[in-house]
């Protein structure tokens, strides 16, 4: 896959059910992911971000949102750019790596060292993280998908992190929501995984009002 960040930010004005909920201002949120946030193969306005954002605006919930996106990134890739990727300010991070792990084959040990310095680096700094889970393909063995799989789920318990359980839910496996590499979810796939993803994104931000500032 290229490499591609797409460094795009956001802003909305702030709805009169987020002032009620006592937050001063927008919610500042990073999505540090891989192709998959980035937007890999679509218009920019395609891409889950800015997507996500859109569908937080319409049910009035502020939020800056920050596209840390670079397609073929790796678990080990964002652990390396993590601290130009979260810029000073930010309040929550959607963790969205592992899938180019998973394709690879490579040791689950990799990804699991590099997501767990990923929320020990972030929470050290008093940012909240949501953690998206992801699968391994079949054809690396049942072995290797149990030891993957329960990478996510097993930091989400350690951390005390919440977990959206797998990213691509909805959209995985059906060939008509990706694009012709059947790997990437076409536009309508992302909003799929929008709409499937929103009631955890809506819940995470509910525990950051509630933070002290």
């Amino acid at each position: 896959m290229c490499l591609m960040i797409a460094g795009l930010t956001l802003t909305l004005q702030i709805a009169p059910a987020a002032a009620q909920a006592g937050v001063a201002g927008p919610v500042k949120l990073v999505v540090l992911g891989d192709s998959l946030s980035a937007g890999y193969g679509l218009p920019a306005p395609a891409a889950f971000p800015v997507r996500l954002q859109k569908a937080l605006n319409d049910k009035g919930i502020a939020v800056e949102m920050i596209n840390a996106g670079v397609s073929g990134d790796t678990t080990s890739g964002g652990l390396g750019r993590l601290d130009w990727s979260v810029p000073e300010g930010t309040q929550g991070v959607i963790l969205e790596l592992g899938a180019n792990d998973a394709l690879r084959g490579t040791d689950p040990k990799v990804p699991r060292a590099a997501l767990t310095e990923i929320i020990k680096r972030l929470q050290a700094r008093k940012i909240a993280v949501l953690l998206c889970g992801m699968l391994a393909p079949p054809n690396y063995g049942p072995d290797y998908a149990q030891k993957f799989n329960s990478i996510y789920p097993d930091l989400a318990k350690e951390f005390g992190v919440p977990l959206y359980p797998f990213f691509l839910e909805g959209v995985a496996g059906n060939t008509a929501l990706a694009l012709p590499d059947g790997m990437h979810p076409t536009a309508e796939g992302v909003d799929i995984v929008v709409k499937n993803i929103l009631p955890s994104v809506e819940a995470f931000l509910s525990t950051l009002a509630r933070q002290p500032s």
